[in-house]
């Protein structure tokens, strides 16, 4: 593994709404980082502006907005989204091949496409409880055969569907990886489908991102070198 340049393969993800917080994780990890994810709270707290301060900065950004709507509506939103020059960009697939498509239309390859799957905060008493019997993991792969069908990109999936995936849609996709915690810190939060980065690497992520972890310690570019040596 120790082959890889895993400083290009770790997404942070920055969920804040505090200016001088993001400062600080950028501060710490911008010398290991390459890509960030804005996801709906900053994206609100700041709207377009945060993605040209990223961009600046010479940083890529992965929008993760997970547009989930109907096809022109999501259309129009990934226009206006690859404007603004981002990597990558979230799709939900439950959204439907016909939003999908107008999705990768709108795109024009400009973006990487991501189509997300099943949330890590979700396991499987709770996709029953919105009316899905099926096993999580047959869900995931329906939805990231759907996803593909429609010229998708990628998808963000759990680390415990990625040996399931790879298996299944080969290399021809980029798969992200969410839900990542480092071996013996799990914490009591939101998140049930949990991955280490190492293992998330081993079955064949992509990339990984990771969030709290990093940018709820004190020391972020502590939490970054101690990722990155367990990954040698």
């Amino acid at each position: 593994m120790n082959s890889v340049d895993f400083s290009k393969k770790i997404i942070v993800a920055v969920d804040e709404t505090s200016m001088s917080k993001i400062s600080k994780i950028i501060d710490t990890t911008a010398s290991f980082i390459d890509i960030y994810k804005i996801g709906s709270i900053t994206f609100t707290a700041y709207g377009p502006d945060i993605i040209k301060e990223f961009t600046k900065m010479g940083k890529k950004v992965f929008l993760d907005l997970k547009f989930f709507d109907i096809p022109n509506t999501v259309s129009k939103a990934v226009k206006q989204a690859v404007s603004y020059g981002v990597k990558m960009l979230t799709l939900h697939t439950l959204g439907g091949y016909e939003m999908l498509r107008a999705a990768v239309e709108a795109n024009n390859g400009e973006a990487i496409l991501l189509g997300v799957t099943i949330l890590t905060s979700i396991d499987q008493t709770q996709l029953e409880r919105v009316g899905i019997h099926t096993s999580i993991t047959d869900m995931v792969g329906s939805l990231a055969s759907l996803a593909l069908s429609a010229g998708v990109d990628g998808l963000v999936a759990s680390g415990h569907e990625l040996e399931y995936l790879r298996d299944r849609v080969g290399d021809k996709a980029i798969i992200v990886v969410p839900g990542i915690r480092l071996p013996g810190k799990t914490s009591a939060d939101d998140q049930k489908r949990i991955v280490s980065p190492k293992k998330a690497f081993d079955a064949g992520a992509d990339y990984i991102v990771i969030g709290r972890p990093v940018t709820e310690s004190d020391n972020p570019e502590a939490v970054i070198r101690e990722i990155m040596g367990t990954l040698i």
